[in-house]
């Protein structure tokens, strides 16, 4: 694909001199549609299985599978493309999604439906790999860490107000029009940033490191371990929350409870951008404290609806900056194989969400909704103890 935005060559001795801001908030933008596409069903569970004549616990695979297109995708991805410059290749993935979601949007068959679904993770794996360094490529060297808070508040922001505006939309009207209203969002997305962001030169042959050195490079399994068992204790009572919130017997709906778990989780990005680059590791270890608090306030006081909204605002404050905190941990842990460093953070990310999907389905069909509370305590609890147990490697005490 080509365009008139301006290339940048950041492998040789030209380095970007401004911030690009509008550049970096369509990136971010990227990183919004990619969340509310993976994770609108949550909010959508009891209409879209109504509307195809089938379960529950069939459409959170609509996440599941997702995942795991993402998680099979993008590590080779990255690997393979990782010399090829910036713009075509993130145009190419978009233009990808595109399809995927409007197939997603039309189809009357399930089997379809989950087929579309793994294709759009495909793809979501190249967007999510390249993002945060990309991002980085097409600033000033002196302004990475601002580039990729930049970059990083879209993945917040989609699950703060991308389910919850997809789950109002689908109950409202049809649950296709939420998939529908996303395809359109992502096609001006794709317009602009065919007109706004520069392109930017791939990794040099010279600095590839292979991807069992950038894995074991000190702290990035760690790394990775808190993003796979923090997102699996977020995402199984998420993508389930409608069936969690029928058996509280508040007559809370989705649609409130996520919303201000979204309005919540801007308060958490903000917080996290104002402290991320002085005190990383407290915050870190802040965020998994409360958020094993607001599991708690789900768990023991899931029968008064004031406890319930309140610890979905606690449950949002602290979660919401998350991707933050672990994209830039695992960036300067990756330092300059950032892009491979990166392409394991969907992985992880996404097999969480994979797991979620189906741990999830397995509960439901076992015990009653509530037990994804316990489950969202006791894995929250061991994420803080891997990030008290990575302090000194993977999770500095400054930026």
């Amino acid at each position: 694909m080509n365009s008139t935005a301006p290339v940048l060559e950041t492998t040789g001795t030209s380095q970007p001199q401004k911030m690009p801001g509008l550049a970096l908030a369509l990136l971010a933008l990227m990183g919004f549609i990619l969340v509310a596409a993976e994770t609108m069903p949550a909010g959508l569970l009891p209409v879209i299985a109504a509307g195809m004549g089938t379960s529950e616990g069939t459409v959170g695979q609509f996440i599941s599978v997702w995942a795991l297109g993402t998680v099979i995708v993008t590590i080779p991805a990255i690997s393979l493309t990782r010399g090829l410059r910036r713009k075509p290749l993130i145009l190419a993935a978009i233009a990808g999604l595109i399809v995927a979601n409007t197939v997603t949007a039309f189809s009357t068959d399930v089997v379809v439906s989950l087929v579309s679904r793994f294709v759009g993770g495909a793809f979501t794996g190249v967007i999510w790999g390249m993002l945060a360094a990309y991002g980085r490529r097409i600033s000033p060297p002196s302004r990475g860490g601002l580039a990729l808070s930049i970059v990083s508040a879209g993945a917040p922001v989609g699950f703060a107000l991308g389910t919850p505006l997809g789950a109002w939309l689908g109950t409202t009207f049809d649950w296709r029009w939420s998939f529908g209203g996303l395809t359109l969002i992502m096609l001006v997305a794709l317009a602009l940033i065919v007109a706004c962001v520069p392109d930017a030169s791939g990794q040099s042959a010279a600095t590839r490191l292979p991807l069992v050195r950038v894995l074991t490079m000190p702290g990035i399994v760690t790394i990775l371990a808190v993003i796979a068992v923090w997102m699996l204790a977020h995402n199984t009572i998420y993508t389930y929350i409608a069936p969690f919130l029928r058996d509280t017997g508040t007559g809370l709906g989705p649609d409130l409870v996520l919303l201000v778990y979204g309005v919540a989780s801007i308060g958490g990005v903000a917080l996290t951008a104002a402290l991320v680059d002085r005190h990383p590791r407290p915050l870190l270890h802040l965020s998994t404290v409360l958020f094993v608090v607001a599991a708690l306030f789900l768990l023991l006081g899931h029968t008064s609806t004031t406890i319930v909204l309140a610890a979905a605002a606690l449950w949002g404050l602290t979660f919401g900056g998350a991707a933050a905190q672990l994209q830039s941990a695992l960036t300067l842990a990756g330092r300059e194989s950032s892009d491979v460093a990166n392409s394991f953070l969907p992985v992880a990310f996404n097999i969480a969400i994979f797991l979620a999907g189906v741990s999830g389905a397995i509960i439901l069909d076992n015990f009653d909704a509530l037990a994804l509370a316990t489950l969202m305590a006791v894995l929250g609890m061991i994420a803080l103890l891997l990030t008290l147990y990575g302090r000194r490697t993977a999770f500095p005490g400054r930026t």
